[in-house]
C-alpha cells in the first residue's frame, strides 16, 4: 500500500483528493503549505508526491526544485496539479523534474490512473518485499512472513505493520501511525492503534519483538536484533 503526499491549498480539491485515495487503499497525508510538507519529509518519505503549483507560502516548482537538490528526495515521484495548461508551464514542471502532470479540473478517475501509472513505473521489487529482522512482507502477493512462517492479519494490521517497516528505524508518533494507516486524526483513539500493536505482537510470535514502544511518543520497528 502506497503512501501520498498530498500539498494543496484549497481545502474542496485537497479533500476530493484525500477521500479518492483512501478509496483506493492508498495511505495519505495531506498539506495545505509547503512548510508542513518539509517537516513531514524530515522523517517519512513518501511513495509519490501531489503538488499543487499554487500554494500561500511557496510556489510548487520551488518546492520541487528543492526536493530534486536533495539527494534523499532526488527520486521521488511527483505530479503537479495545476490550473496553469500553457506549453511554457508544463516545460517548467517538467525541467524541475516533475513526472506528470495533472490539470484542473481533473476527473478523479483521470488522477488515480496517473498514479497507478506513476507507481508501477517507479515502485521497484525492493519496495514491493520488506524485511525488517526475520519480518518479510511480499506487497505484490500481499503475504507476510515472520521466521520463514506465514501470519496471518487483518486488512489494518496488514497496512499497520507495511506503514511502520516503509519507516524502519524511524520513530512514528501515534498521530503519524493513527492519520497514515486509519485516516483520522488520533485524540480519543489511542486505544485502537494498541489493540492492533498488541495484535501484531501476538500474531508475529516471537519476531514481534522487533516492534518497539517508544513511551510518550509513538512506536518503531527495529531492524537489528534485540535480546
Amino acid at each position: 500500500m502506497a503512501l501520498v503526499y498530498i500539498v494543496e491549498d484549497d481545502p474542496g480539491i485537497r479533500e476530493i483528493e484525500e477521500m479518492a485515495l483512501r478509496n483506493s487503499n492508498y495511505i495519505v497525508t495531506a498539506f495545505e503549505k509547503a512548510a508542513d510538507l518539509y517537516d513531514a519529509l524530515e522523517s517519512v518519505q513518501p511513495d509519490l508526491l501531489l503538488l499543487d503549483v499554487m500554494l500561500p507560502d511557496e510556489d510548487g516548482y520551488s518546492i520541487l526544485r528543492r526536493i530534486r537538490n536533495d539527494s534523499r528526495l532526488k527520486e521521488l515521484p511527483v505530479i503537479m496539479i495545476t490550473a496553469r495548461n500553457t506549453e511554457m508551464d508544463l516545460l517548467k514542471g517538467f525541467d524541475y523534474g516533475a513526472d506528470d502532470y495533472v490539470m484542473k479540473p481533473f476527473s478523479v478517475m483521470e488522477l488515480l490512473s496517473r498514479i497507478r501509472a506513476l507507481l508501477r513505473r517507479t515502485m521497484s521489487e525492493e519496495t514491493q518485499t520488506i524485511s525488517a529482522g526475520d519480518i518479510s512482507i511480499d506487497h505484490s502477493r500481499h503475504t507476510v512472513t515472520a521466521a520463514g512462517d506465514p501470519v496471518e492479519l487483518t486488512f489494518k494490521e496488514y497496512e499497520l505493520l507495511r506503514y511502520m517497516m516503509i519507516n524502519l528505524n524511524i520513530v512514528l508518533t501515534r498521530e503519524a501511525i493513527m492519520q497514515n494507516v486509519w485516516g483520522t486524526d488520533f485524540e480519543g483513539e489511542s486505544r485502537t492503534l494498541d489493540m492492533h500493536i498488541r495484535s501484531l505482537r501476538r500474531k508475529l510470535g516471537e519476531s514481534g519483538r522487533y516492534i518497539r514502544t517508544v513511551r510518550n511518543v509513538g512506536y518503531v520497528i527495529d531492524g537489528a536484533e534485540r535480546e
